[in-house]
């Protein structure tokens, strides 16, 4: 593990995705307490303010001070895509696992429904399951979670079918264990690198898609502080202080970075070729 971690520290990618995670850490541990105002607070005296000493970012159309609403946002924000895409990478990779496990009509059948799943975009996808579920914060996380799962789903399917007919899990085999010591002690340790990195990328895309439904107003609700819903409530009041828009914008374009540099620096670090 630590070699692990050495090699992710010498990648420039890895170096750098690994310090923004440590901000972002910090910003779910302590933004609200942060947070110089309260972020639900109306200013009425002051709405739509540029930049200034009292407001390092402005403030909103109700005069709430912006950067006070985006550390009190960072926690939900950044938990909904880590959390949404854990769910569905557990989901995903049990799938497949046991679809290329078992084989046969199973893996028929299991890759036939993931199919009709991933032909559809898993924006669109994530939309009709938060329009027969009801518009909230929950039900979009579980909305990404599964629109997420059919992917993750194919890519440990794919790494299983490999590892299926290796030395190790004929001995297993002979030795007569039963099929969860040999789907969860053999065959998921050895395919965790490949789903482990994809589902660090998968993470900047859950976090995308989740402002995306809040800006749909399908996810997050007022007086919710979500990135996502910012930017939505930020559209109208974008000439009179663009600071409305620019901050979540950024926010979410810097998190989303953030993961797809850490999950490329993973993928040098777990490749066999580099650490030889």
């Amino acid at each position: 593990m630590s070699d692990v971690f050495r090699r992710l520290l010498r990648s420039p990618a890895g170096l750098v995705g690994a310090g923004l995670l440590l901000v972002l850490l910090l910003l779910v541990i302590a933004g609200p307490l942060l947070a110089p105002y309260e972020p639900t607070q109306f200013h009425m005296r002051r709405r739509l303010e540029g930049p200034s000493l009292d407001h390092w970012l402005g403030t909103d159309q109700f005069g709430r001070d912006i950067l006070s609403r985006m550390l009190a946002g960072a926690r939900s924000t950044i938990l909904f895509g880590v959390v949404a895409t854990l769910l569905g990478t557990v989901a995903g990779t049990l799938i497949g696992v046991s679809s290329a496990y078992f084989g046969g009509r199973v893996d028929t059948l299991l890759m036939r429904v993931i199919d009709v799943f991933l032909a559809v975009p898993s924006l669109l996808l994530a939309m009709l399951i938060v329009t027969v579920m009801g518009a909230s914060s929950l039900h979009a996380l579980l909305a990404v979670a599964i629109a997420f799962t059919p992917a993750i789903a194919r890519i440990a399917r794919g790494v299983a079918l490999s590892e299926r007919t290796r030395d190790y899990i004929q001995s297993a085999v002979a030795r007569g264990e039963g099929h969860a010591h040999i789907l969860f002690r053999e065959l998921l340790p050895n395919i965790g690198a490949a789903v482990v990195v994809e589902s660090s990328i998968r993470v900047a895309f859950a976090i995308m898609l989740g402002a995306t439904l809040s800006f749909l107003g399908m996810g997050a609700q007022p007086p919710a502080s979500d990135w996502g819903l910012l930017a939505a409530e930020a559209r109208a009041y974008m000439f009179r202080n663009p600071w409305v828009l620019i901050a979540p914008g950024v926010g979410i374009a810097v998190v989303a970075a953030c993961f797809n540099l850490l999950g490329d620096g993973l993928r040098d670090a777990l490749n066999p070729k580099v650490a030889r």
